[in-house]
């Protein structure tokens, strides 16, 4: 029997582990699931933890409820792949055989490259909310917090869900406000970007936005490292930020197995093609979700779609057709922008985000780049939707795997 080996059980590994069980002919291929760890975790909900909006119980289940039948569930860690062997060897000294690999590892913070951000003041004054640890620990110290420089500092790209960092900054403001400390809080928003935000229709909108917020907005800062006894963020240009409190989004890196299997680029992500998934070195090896090096963002959206398109990529590869190049970039995304609103935001490798209605063109209900109340309704179902349709590879009524841009008002695009 051949084998198909998926490592990795997140948001990508587990929606390929759904679809797959259902297409492949279970007479002809074995299908596996590796993971080390027994706790998924609905990464999206971290950003409400510091704010009380979600407790731990609320973002995460554990892993094998996900795991459909049929499946063997490799608890274990992954020491390395041997591509040019086609086998995968496990911590413990195992090795697994396969005829395709799917790599769905992602990524994680790597806070240790940044020189000063791990000393004495990690998760004293230093945060992080893309971790369970540092969204919990910081939800203890915002308990306290009277006022005083409140910043948020994205350290580099590429991360998971650009927008989070934004939406942070947007939540913090609105839950300052209702403490009764934003006028005693001065904030600041530092990042290496230009501008707020990697598409820039969405810049110009969120820009404003901070503006209308009195956020301070640092562009271009590239932190060289992090005083934590002067409390400073200090730029290779020399600039400095000071901070009471800095939440940070680290250096994200794609996972330490795919350095030890010489496989990826310099931050760890694999070179993929962008269209269909393939791995660029390895016929029979596919990437998915955080785990490659494609312009687009990594987010639980993006997995989906990239899953639907994989997962035919796949029949192809064993029918010996040629592969599908459907993957065209598609993310949808809820921004969060405090008092019970938030904005949507759809768009593509070659589209930006522009006005128009999701996912039902003209009807919606959610508008696009528009700040709604319905848009954060959207946002707070969307952890519904997560553990009930998406992980399990289930239809998502109205929204497709390529982006539609049927009634979207694409003459509002840079450069149109």
């Amino acid at each position: 029997m051949k084998q198909l080996v998926i490592l990795g059980a997140g948001t990508a590994g587990t929606m390929m582990a759904n679809h797959l069980v259902r297409k492949l002919d279970r007479t002809q291929w074995g299908l596996t699931v590796v993971d080390q760890h027994a706790t998924h975790y609905y990464q999206p909900g971290f950003l409400f933890i510091p704010f009380g909006t979600y407790s731990e119980a609320d973002v995460r289940k554990p892993k094998a409820d996900f795991i459909p039948k049929g499946v063997t569930h490799i608890q274990e860690g992954i020491d390395r792949i041997k591509p040019e062997e086609n086998r995968v060897v496990l911590a413990d000294g195992r090795e697994l055989p396969y005829d395709i690999l799917i790599i769905a590892t992602g990524c994680k913070i790597a806070p240790e490259e940044t020189v000063g951000m791990t000393d004495e003041g990690w998760r004293r004054d230093i945060f992080d909310f893309y971790t369970i640890e540092g969204a919990v620990a910081l939800r203890d110290r915002l308990k306290d917090f009277t006022g005083g420089k409140l910043v948020i500092h994205l350290n580099e790209m590429p991360i998971k869900c650009p927008v989070a960092p934004l939406e942070f900054t947007l939540l913090a403001e609105a839950f300052l406000t209702h403490k009764g400390v934003r006028d005693k809080t001065e904030i600041t928003y530092v990042s290496p970007l230009s501008e707020p935000f990697t598409k820039h229709n969405c810049a110009v909108v969120l820009g404003g936005m901070l503006d209308e917020k009195r956020i301070t907005f640092v562009s271009d800062f590239n932190c060289e490292r992090i005083d934590p006894v002067a409390r400073k963020l200090i730029c290779y240009d020399e600039r400095e930020v000071a901070y009471d409190i800095l939440v940070t989004v680290p250096t994200n890196m794609g996972d330490a197995c795919i350095a030890r299997s010489g496989m990826g680029d310099e931050l760890n992500f694999i070179p993929t093609d962008k269209h269909t998934l393939q791995s660029n070195a390895h016929a029979n090896v596919f990437v998915i979700g955080d785990a490659t090096n494609l312009p687009s963002s990594k987010a639980g959206s993006v997995a989906h779609f990239q899953a639907d398109v994989l997962t035919e990529n796949i029949q192809r590869f064993i029918a010996g057709k040629p592969l599908d190049p459907g993957f065209d970039g598609h993310a949808n995304c809820f921004i969060e922008s405090g008092y019970n609103k938030a904005f949507l935001i759809d768009f593509n490798y070659d589209v930006e985000p522009v006005e128009g209605a999701f996912p039902i063109p003209v009807v919606g209900p959610f508008k696009l780049l528009k700040e709604t109340w319905l848009n954060h309704m959207g946002k707070l179902a969307f952890r519904w939707i997560y553990w009930n349709l998406l992980l399990k590879g289930r239809p998502m009524p109205g929204i497709t795997t390529k982006m539609s841009t049927v009634g979207k008002k694409l003459n509002k695009q840079k450069g149109a």
